[in-house]
């Protein structure tokens, strides 16, 4: 599983309930397209967190690159329903960082062969 992580703060006056159905909108569309694997939402919680980064995480999962290289292309259209759902939430957020992770081990790795 291969999850992009980003990282985000609210623009000022935003409600945090707008952002929570401004994603729902988003991603849940993608995921019911066979875009996305599934996703969560994450909030700073008593203020504890990595210097840097924003107070809400989005964690999106999907099965592969090539699922998530899908998910891009459906973004990158800039074509309705996507953009607007896509602006839907861009609109509200300032801070934006992006990152992304994969399951470890890998479930295809053969132990014992590094040689470095």
């Amino acid at each position: 599983m291969d999850v992009y992580q980003i990282s985000c703060d609210l623009k000022p006056g935003v409600r945090d309930h707008q952002f929570v159905e401004a994603l729902n909108g988003y991603l849940g569309a993608l995921k019911a397209g066979g875009k996305i694997e599934g996703w969560r939402l994450l909030r700073r919680k008593l203020g504890l967190g990595m210097p840097g980064l924003g107070e809400f995480q989005i964690l999106i999962e999907t099965r592969d690159l090539a699922q998530l290289d899908a998910a891009f292309v459906a973004a990158s259209t800039r074509n309705e329903p996507v953009e607007g759902a896509h602006y839907g939430v861009n609109s509200l957020v300032v801070n934006f960082q992006a990152a992304l992770y994969r399951d470890f081990p890998d479930g295809h790795r053969v132990p014992g062969g590094e040689r470095f």
